[in-house]
């Protein structure tokens, strides 16, 4: 009976342990909604290549580019229903879940990309990624894209030209104040629309990143791109509580791992990308390119002044 008893622990323990080598890989579902080749697309083209190289067996990551699983409006909905694993929504998409993260959208807030950095390093900026915990999300890190400029059909250089205009801006109340302050009328739209709603003049303009702007061909519909600088367009990379806690430790410590890695690649590729993007934009001859001069730049930061309520509100000093 003894030996009986011995054969058959053997027998489950060797089940045991080859149902947990047999075990199917984790399936990370990353959803976005712009091109491979911007920031974003890289960033989350590395991930999965850093996941397959050094936990093939244990996670597997499957991207889906230019919404081809869902939209920035319903990605965070379809994450808290177990449908995706991993997204990169902007800032702004977050106002249904936690306000604290509209500061980002204030207008002339960050002098440049590495006042961006200092404060999101910083420990404001980490307190700011435990802003969803209550509702069920997890922020597990901040991806660059850039410093908005704004694309028109006519010149954009002082506040006066923008007024009557219709502009797309995310969906955020902030945006919307900053737009209605320069007496424009923001129109919230999905970013898979924009192309569209530019080339067949639905609106007059659109706020962007370079990347943004050259990836997605908005400068081939827009005669003119302000070079503003006016606010950041970044990224909250995200999940779900329900799936980042349940993970194994071993799991969730190399995917973690991975991410940080693909999104100080991904915010490097970002830096890169500005600049070249911009050059491309200009040599193409389908867009002029303004730079503003210090009094009109002055000028769009003075009529911004309705906006001062919200910056005291937030209390940032983010330069």
């Amino acid at each position: 009976m003894k030996t009986l008893k011995t054969s058959l622990t053997a027998m489950m323990l060797a089940l045991g342990i080859a149902g947990v080598a047999n075990a199917a890989p984790v399936e990370i579902k990353f959803s976005h909604v712009v091109a491979e080749n911007t920031p974003k697309g890289q960033m989350a083209i590395k991930f999965k290549e850093l996941v397959a190289e050094r936990m093939p067996d244990k996670a597997v990551v499957n991207v889906y580019p230019n919404s081809q699983l869902f939209g920035d409006n319903k990605v965070l909905e379809a994450m808290l229903l177990g449908d995706v694993e991993l997204a990169a929504p902007s800032l702004s998409k977050f106002n249904k879940y936690t306000k604290a993260l509209q500061l980002f959208d204030l207008p002339f807030l960050f002098k440049d990309m590495d006042a961006v950095e200092r404060f999101q390093n910083g420990p404001a900026g980490q307190e700011l990624l435990g802003s969803l915990k209550k509702k069920g999300l997890v922020g597990l890190g901040y991806l660059h894209n850039g410093m908005k400029q704004l694309s028109a059909n006519d010149p954009l250089r002082t506040p006066a030209d923008a007024d009557g205009k219709k502009f797309r801006i995310m969906s955020s109340d902030v945006l919307a104040a900053q737009f209605e302050a320069l007496e424009a009328v923001p129109l919230k739209k999905p970013f898979s629309e924009v192309f569209t709603l530019l080339q067949t003049k639905a609106i007059d303009g659109q706020e962007n990143t370079w990347s943004n702007i050259y990836s997605k061909k908005f400068f081939e519909v827009q005669p003119y791109i302000t070079e503003s600088n006016h606010g950041v367009l970044d990224y909250l990379v995200v999940t779900s509580a329900e799936f980042w806690l349940t993970l194994p430790d071993d799991v969730r410590e190399g995917v973690k791992e991975a991410l940080d890695e693909a999104i100080a690649f991904g915010n490097k590729v970002a830096n890169d990308k500005a600049m070249a993007d911009k050059q491309a934009i200009i040599e193409s001859g389908r867009s002029e390119v303004l730079t503003l001069t210090d009094a009109e730049r002055q000028q769009c930061r003075s009529d911004e002044a309705g906006m001062e309520t919200v910056r005291r509100r937030n209390r940032c000093r983010a330069d």
